[in-house]
């Protein structure tokens, strides 16, 4: 039986990775533990940690944390979770280390595992974002062994790095089959849990920091929620991630929770979000699920700022700078233009068909683990 350790940093991933978890845990060949760290452990950013217990995951908590609201905290982080991943992994002893994205922890967990010589798998490498995210996504899968990848263009992305196309995978995205696979709440009992009158538009806002951009962090989310404020639509505000200016960010967002329209909310489970973004209106802010789930739901998106730059995207996405007027506009756009909203009807998602779940386990389960998975040279 192969181990696999899947290392999980925030509500973000843990929620894209979740059907994939289930389907490593469920096979008779693969055994499931998970790392849990970072803002899963914040009490401001909701103890998300407590989501994973309740699916019955196999946990090793390790206490990392983003201490300070800067840069340094982001850094230092990535430092200690090294330390002490290394001293964990070293007992866990898993046959496969699995990553997905772009974030701190899972540098570090790459980092770990080549110099422990364990095969690191990585989800969604070839991606192209921006800012930081970018870079750390390519040092990653510079350090994997095995590479999942969400599109065709990125496989190609990453065969241009000088790895060996054998190593590379085209699973699609695996936060699609939790679209297909898990059941989403009636919208009567979706909206009667949030409070919401389903006859009326409502906005989903999810809005982080961005790491190049740290010191306006916080006046950009003011721009983002003056905008929300001057419209008047009901509007579900959930908390930024917790890199430096995420908590400039929350503080912001407390200041409009005296508008009875505009609700926050520290963590959403991943049921309560796919179901809210099956009855929204229109999402607004820069989440990367703007642009990778909710084509799959035909919503419209208003992604304000760089931090999706470049990225793969459906025609449901309307692109703004951080001004306060343009985000109204978009708003209004993606509610009521009725040629947009039918271009957004016949969106297709770049990002696969649902079933990289099983992808990903056929290839943990069945890919030799030998010499020449780890002895890594590049092609070129």
């Amino acid at each position: 039986m192969r181990k696999i350790l899947y290392i999980s940093g925030t509500r973000a991933d843990y929620g894209l990775m979740k059907e994939t978890l289930f389907k490593i845990r469920e096979h008779p060949k693969l055994d499931l533990e998970i790392v849990v760290t970072g803002m899963h452990l914040m009490p401001q950013f909701g103890e998300t940690i407590r989501e994973i217990e309740k699916d019955g995951f196999k946990i090793h908590k390790i206490t990392a944390i983003y201490e300070k609201d800067n840069k340094e905290s982001m850094a230092n982080f990535i430092g200690k979770l090294i330390q002490l991943l290394t001293h964990r992994i070293k007992k866990i002893r898993p046959s496969f280390i699995l990553l997905l994205g772009d974030r701190g922890e899972m540098l570090a967990g790459a980092i770990v595992g080549v110099y422990l010589m364990i095969p690191v798998a990585h989800i969604h490498g070839g991606d192209v974002t921006s800012t930081v995210d970018e870079v750390t996504r390519h040092a990653i899968t510079k350090l994997s062994h095995i590479h999942f990848t969400a599109t065709q263009k990125s496989a190609e992305r990453i065969i241009k790095m000088g790895e060996d196309p054998w190593r590379v995978f085209v699973s699609g995205a695996p936060g699609l089959d939790s679209i297909l696979n898990q059941r989403l709440l009636p919208k009567e009992e979706i909206a009667k849990r949030y409070n919401l009158d389903l006859s009326k538009p409502v906005l989903l806002v999810i809005q982080h920091p961005v790491s190049s951009e740290i010191k306006y962090a916080g006046n950009q989310m003011k721009v983002t929620m003056e905008a929300i404020k001057d419209l008047g639509y009901q509007s579900i505000v959930v908390y930024p991630n917790a890199d430096a200016g995420g908590r400039k960010m929350i503080s912001v967002i407390k200041k409009y929770e005296k508008y009875s329209f505009i609700q926050s909310h520290k963590n959403i489970s991943h049921q309560d979000y796919l179901s809210l973004l099956k009855v929204v209106s229109v999402m607004v802010g820069n989440s990367s699920s703007g642009i990778i789930e909710a084509p799959s739901f035909k919503l419209p998106v208003v992604n304000i700022g760089i931090r999706q730059k470049g990225r793969e995207r459906s025609t449901n996405i309307i692109d703004v700078t951080h001004n306060k007027n343009a985000i109204k506009n978009a708003i209004k756009k993606a509610i009521y233009d009725k040629k947009f909203r039918e271009q957004v009807s016949r969106c297709r998602n770049p990002y696969g068909d649902g079933h990289a779940s099983e992808r990903i386990v056929e290839v943990l389960k069945n890919i030799k683990i030998d010499k020449n998975l780890l002895q890594k040279q590049i092609t070129y």
